[in-house]
């Protein structure tokens, strides 16, 4: 289970970790297990652990008045997840995070991780790749939400993260292009007869 932890940080840190690091990071993240359709968050509650995905997919949401849901994030193996605004500042958290496959995660608190940025270089440069990649990502999202039409975002989903498609139910693909299923529906079907 660590050795995947271990392995993501390599990759994105470019650097090889001594024995002792490597130690320092199992002794700080905790594994947790959730079973299909278990909360790792609900709306309201304090983000108390930023959990990286070993095993499983998971999905961040809101529900709005009417009870639609609205997801805003997919997390599957060697991903993160978390309401980093609730876990940067240990306030309520606006977004429910629930399994939807049985998952297995490695979690971490902000009190831990910045211990372990001080002791652990590599942390320190995976977390700023990760920072600009995510911001980059969510800056297409943006674009793309107001830009594109919804053939177009799925299109683009379907070539960034093939596996999403594979993974998520077509609903939960809806939701997260901001669609109806009914819509996905009819542009999967053009898609097969062009």
């Amino acid at each position: 289970m660590y050795d995947i932890l271990i392995q993501y940080i390599t990759d994105y840190s470019s650097v090889i970790l001594s024995d002792e690091e490597s130690t320092l990071i199992q002794e700080a993240f905790k594994p947790k297990k959730l079973r299909k359709r278990q909360y790792l968050l609900q709306e309201g509650d304090i983000c108390k652990y930023l959990s990286f995905i070993t095993k499983g997919a998971l999905r961040q949401y809101t529900v709005d008045d009417k009870g639609v849901e609205h997801i805003v994030r997919f997390g599957i193996e060697r991903w993160w997840v978390a309401d980093y605004e609730a876990f940067i500042n240990q306030t309520p958290s606006k977004y429910h995070i629930d399994a939807v496959e049985d998952s297995e995660l490695l979690q971490i608190t902000n009190e831990r991780l910045e211990e372990l940025k001080r002791q652990v270089p590599a942390i320190v440069v995976m977390i700023k790749k990760m920072d600009q990649r995510s911001y980059i990502s969510h800056q297409k999202r943006i674009h793309s939400a107001i830009s594109h039409t919804a053939e177009d975002r799925y299109t683009d989903l379907l070539n960034t993260y093939p596996e999403l498609i594979q993974r998520f139910p077509q609903n939960m693909i809806a939701s997260y292009l901001g669609i109806s299923p009914e819509t996905l529906s009819r542009i999967r079907k053009q898609m097969t007869l062009k």
